[in-house]
């Protein structure tokens, strides 16, 4: 009887750890499938980004202007004001190159170029 009992409780431990086992199996898969869907939705889809994120470092708001040209050759245009140690964000932009100009409250032109924006991006622009 004592050894019956020995084996019935021997069998349901090593019953217990497959089952824990399975389970630690499954949580591991269940994790790298979130992670490769969370890495996913930074890549455009249909030619649009989901995204574009500015933070600004410099000890005044400043103004954004983002400028292109669609694939139908409509102007695109945008404008964002971001205060001091701010974020702003725009969404779903054309993928494309885009002029930007950054103007102080000043009016002066902190700076101007072009950015080819193709993924989801935070730019933070920080004093020189």
């Amino acid at each position: 009887m004592k050894t019956a009992l020995m084996c019935c409780l021997l069998s349901l431990s090593v019953y217990s750890q497959k089952n824990l086992d399975k389970i630690i199996k499954g949580g591991e898969l269940l994790v790298t499938g979130l992670t490769i869907l969370k890495d996913k939705p930074n890549a455009p889809t249909n030619g649009m980004i989901e995204k574009i994120c500015v933070r600004n470092k410099l000890t005044d708001k400043i103004t954004l202007n983002l400028s292109t040209t669609g694939a139908d050759g409509t102007a695109v245009l945008k404008t964002m004001v971001i205060p001091t140690d701010g974020k702003e964000c725009l969404l779903d932009l054309p993928v494309g190159v885009y002029t930007y100009e950054i103007v102080l409250p000043s009016k002066e032109i902190y700076k101007r170029g072009e950015y080819r924006f193709d993924a989801a991006t935070t730019i933070t622009v920080k004093p020189n």
